[in-house]
């Protein structure tokens, strides 16, 4: 009954938070950055595009830093891809287009170009408003620019505070849920599946949980304390290895499928910017019989999706971005554009392309033209299913995707653990963050153990959450954004002699630009 009330009253923030309320200020925010910045990530697509994936041979991009408590920009990508890139970009996107149709990614698509320039101003933000802690470390993140960017408007000083707070709490649980407990769940639940040893699995322990599960969480749990214990520093080195490979080996693998199924990319592509708009018979009787509400169930899938999956307008990733070593605010923005695009073009990408062209024309594990769901699978075992079709012997198809959801899965609780040591940092201290990450790793466990969703749920809203103090300091720092994006635009590419706008500290600021000065001579 308790349970049940809890679920009751999770179900109806959630529905405020991840419904259209909550996805209108997050799109909204996405429309006015990208206005406001003049399509930037359009009219300067060559300038960030070489800045970014294009710089990956520059010793300064990829070079590990000597800076204390800094790591490269490559170091910083990786880590937040490292949490971005999760189970959603598999699971997630499956879902999507169960429950909202191919039409589903269209709007996924739509989302992450208006998040990139919303991931651009939270990393501008970010780099500007951050500073060094009692340890000589970079901090940085939403709940600073709440405070010192919101909080210096006029009347604003206890609402900026507040805001960043309730940031931070908000931070703190959704890296327990699905930061760990939830991406956990999903680990545990698909190596057992794939890789199951009987004689293991058979032993109930307690409450249907099986001996397996409980070695599987111990072995994840102690890997995740011999990297995050170890700090930034240890989690990005093992990012910057992982990351990377873990996306490359899924890319890789998905175009293969794609490609043995070539004669439907067409009709796949067809069906997702068709049913965007004019969604089949089987959304429409879901959405309750009209065109209008198919279209709506289609779209606020994709939506939903997307930002899951990217996490642009959430605030998270800009943690880390905040610690790279580089002076430049523009610059690390450039990189979270970059980190929506491989997130969601890419990989999200990937994986619709490989559920909608499964089986060639004649619909495999889901009927792009129907939208209907083969007998036997689910939005879970879609992707492994579709796999398997192509990598059949022995499951190996699932097999692929068990470990590929394990690194995806196990990369996002790294970087969440470093997202949630942040938040705490800035709550009660640098020289306690070491208990954070305790109390995070311990939650691996649990998360090996959870039978029920209302833990996912519940996090679900937390990480939900996290958005409205975001966004809000977001929109009304956006003029600042714009300002410090005019004047890279004016130095860099206009090649104009303008002093540089880097840090809202004097101090910072005044260091930053010497050092760019010494950069450039």
């Amino acid at each position: 009954m308790f349970l049940d009330k809890i679920a009751e009253i999770n179900g109806s923030i959630n529905g405020v938070v991840w419904g259209w309320t909550g996805l209108i200020l997050l799109l909204g925010t996405g429309v006015l950055a990208t206005v406001f910045t003049k399509v930037f990530q359009i009219s300067h697509l060559k300038h960030w595009w070489n800045n970014t994936i294009g710089s990956l041979f520059k010793k300064d991009v990829i070079g590990h830093t000597k800076e204390k408590g800094a790591v490269s920009p490559f170091q910083a990508l990786c880590t937040a891809l490292a949490a971005t890139v999760g189970t959603g970009n598999i699971a997630g996107v499956a879902a999507a287009i169960c429950v909202g149709g191919a039409g589903a990614v269209f709007w996924m698509w739509v989302a992450a170009f208006l998040g990139m320039m919303t991931n651009y101003s939270e990393n501008v933000l970010g780099i500007f408003f951050r500073r060094r802690n009692e340890k000589g470390e970079w901090s940085g993140g939403a709940m600073y620019y709440l405070s010192d960017g919101l909080g210096a408007k006029k009347n604003c000083k206890w609402i900026g505070k507040v805001l960043a707070v309730l940031f931070c709490i908000f931070t703190m649980l959704a890296s327990f849920g699905i930061g760990s407990m939830g991406q956990v769940n999903k680990i545990v639940s698909n190596v057992a599946a794939a890789f199951d040893v009987k004689a293991i699995s058979s032993i109930e322990v307690f409450g249907g949980v099986s001996l397996y599960n409980i070695i599987l969480g111990i072995v994840i749990m102690a890997l995740t304390a011999l990297i995050t214990l170890g700090g930034l520093k240890r989690i990005a080195n093992v990012a910057e290895k992982v990351v990377p490979f873990m996306v490359v080996l899924f890319v890789a693998g998905s175009l293969v499928i794609i490609g043995v199924n070539y004669n439907a990319i067409i009709p796949a592509f067809k069906a997702i910017f068709v049913n965007a708009f004019a969604p089949e018979s089987f959304v429409r009787s879901v959405a309750g019989g009209t065109l209008g509400g198919a279209i709506m169930l289609a779209a606020q899938q994709g939506f939903k999706r997307g930002v899951f999956s990217n996490e642009a307008g959430l605030g998270s990733s800009v943690m880390v971005h905040s610690n790279s070593n580089v002076k430049e605010p523009v610059k690390q923005g450039m990189w979270g554009i970059f980190e929506v695009f491989a997130d969601t073009m890419v990989v999200c990408t990937m994986t619709a392309l490989v559920v909608l062209t499964s089986g060639g024309l004649n619909g495999g594990v889901f009927n792009a033209k129907t939208g209907e769901i083969a007998e036997g699978f689910t939005d879970a075992t879609l992707v492994g299913g579709a796999f398997n079709e192509i990598f059949s012997w022995g499951g190996i198809g699932q097999k692929f995707i068990a470990i590929a959801m394990f690194l995806f899965a196990f990369t996002t609780v790294l970087g969440w653990s470093h997202y949630g040591s942040k938040a705490w940092e800035y709550l009660f201290g640098a020289k306690t963050t070491f208990v954070f990450r305790i109390i995070h790793v311990c939650t691996v466990i649990f998360g090996a153990i959870l039978t029920s969703s209302l833990a996912w749920d519940i996090s679900d809203t937390f990480n939900g959450l996290m958005m409205i103090p975001n966004l809000i300091g977001v929109v009304v720092m956006l003029p600042l954004v714009v300002k410090i994006t005019k004047n890279y635009v004016d130095r860099k590419i206009k090649k104009k002699d303008v002093e540089p706008i880097l840090s809202y500290d004097s101090k910072i600021q005044a260091e930053a630009a010497e050092a760019i000065k010494n950069e450039e001579n």
